[in-house]
């Protein structure tokens, strides 16, 4: 073992993160110097970024250290060897958990989160992460106690804060998904997603002046953000403001060329004003960004429907409900087959 993995393991242990970054950088520096790379500090680089709320920078170190095949195994070694060495420490189990999590072992990391959790019971980290995999499985409620756990053991963990709003938003109760987001922004008044998330929640709850300037703050804040810009428009779409609508979705396309719901949303428009080849071909950028996008199969499904092809709108009206999540949205375009009497047999 180096010096240097063997300071990275021992402010892990300790929860030092600054310092275990220190440690994990300077690692990861070492070992490029050799001729066979080493994937382990960059996935201890990946824990750190997680614990410290820096998920972009985690998912940068992802295929550093969990993409391949033989770079996954030399990780799980270590980690596995690191466990056996400091079975005591509850961050040791913290860390196996976090692997299992990101290499396809979702299920087998609660296990590595409980104990956890038993060794040390007054930590937020082990009950967030826990959070997250019973939320992968649907299984909101458990998440939701979990996340409130987190909040409860530390009031100022932001993520844990953002993830339980997301939580009860998704239920419908966004009157204690509110207060969450408002309590992270007074975290950290520029945490533009944290604007973004009250703004969306804001406009779901009828209040839309409020939710505007909250979309306005998060864009300030990150002129960047495609997924903001597309909220944005599409707030200002359902308000009936298509040329503030259409300048948003643009927007969207400027800071990520390939964010598909932008360009179907685009599309939608087009067709609307009957520019349909503008519409067919932004649907179709649409699906090249996403090849499982509803709203772009249902709009070309549309376009060749009013063009009288009745076959090419029935296949993609097929591609359009079997992507769609939305009960609703199957059930318009089933009711609208029936009306039209092109419903299959």
């Amino acid at each position: 073992m180096t010096d240097y993995q063997a300071q990275c393991e021992t402010t892990l242990l300790a929860g030092q993160w600054d310092q275990a970054l220190s440690a994990a950088l300077a690692w990861a520096r070492h070992s490029a110097t050799s001729q066979a790379s080493d994937p382990r500090p960059h996935f201890a680089l990946n824990v750190i970024y997680l614990l410290r709320g820096e998920f972009a920078e985690a998912w940068n170190t992802h295929p550093k250290c969990l993409q391949e095949p033989e770079d996954i195994a030399k990780v799980k070694e270590w980690v596995e060897g690191f466990v056996a060495r400091h079975s005591e420490q509850a961050n040791a189990h913290l860390v196996m958990g976090l692997f299992l999590a990101q290499s396809g072992q979702s299920e087998q990391s609660i296990a590595s989160y409980k104990e956890a959790i038993k060794l040390a019971p007054q930590s937020a980290y082990p009950h967030y992460f826990l959070a997250q995999i019973h939320e992968r499985a649907d299984h909101l409620e458990m998440a939701i106690k979990e996340y409130r756990e987190a909040v409860r053991l530390d009031p100022s963990y932001a993520p844990a804060r953002t993830n339980l709003g997301v939580a009860y938003q998704e239920q419908g109760r966004l009157e204690i998904a509110i207060p969450q987001y408002r309590e992270v922004i007074k975290l950290h008044p520029t945490d533009a997603i944290a604007h973004a998330n009250l703004a969306c929640a804001l406009a779901e709850q009828g209040k839309f002046e409020p939710a505007l300037q909250s979309y306005k703050e998060a864009l300030r804040l990150n002129p960047k953000d495609a997924a903001v810009h597309f909220a944005l428009g599409d707030f200002y779409d359902t308000r009936g403001r298509l040329d503030l609508a259409q300048k948003e979705y643009e927007a969207a396309l400027v800071a990520d060329p390939n964010f598909g719901p932008a360009h179907a949303a685009i599309g939608w428009m087009a067709l609307g004003r009957q520019h349909m080849q503008a519409a067919y071909e932004a649907f179709n950028r649409a699906l090249k960004a996403n090849d499982q996008d509803p709203r772009a199969y249902h709009g070309i499904a549309e376009y060749y429907s009013q063009k009288g092809k009745r076959e090419s709108a029935l296949d993609n009206f097929a591609k359009a409900l079997k992507y769609y999540k939305d009960p609703e949205k199957k059930n318009a375009i089933l009711n609208q087959l029936f009306q039209e009497g092109q419903m299959a047999d």
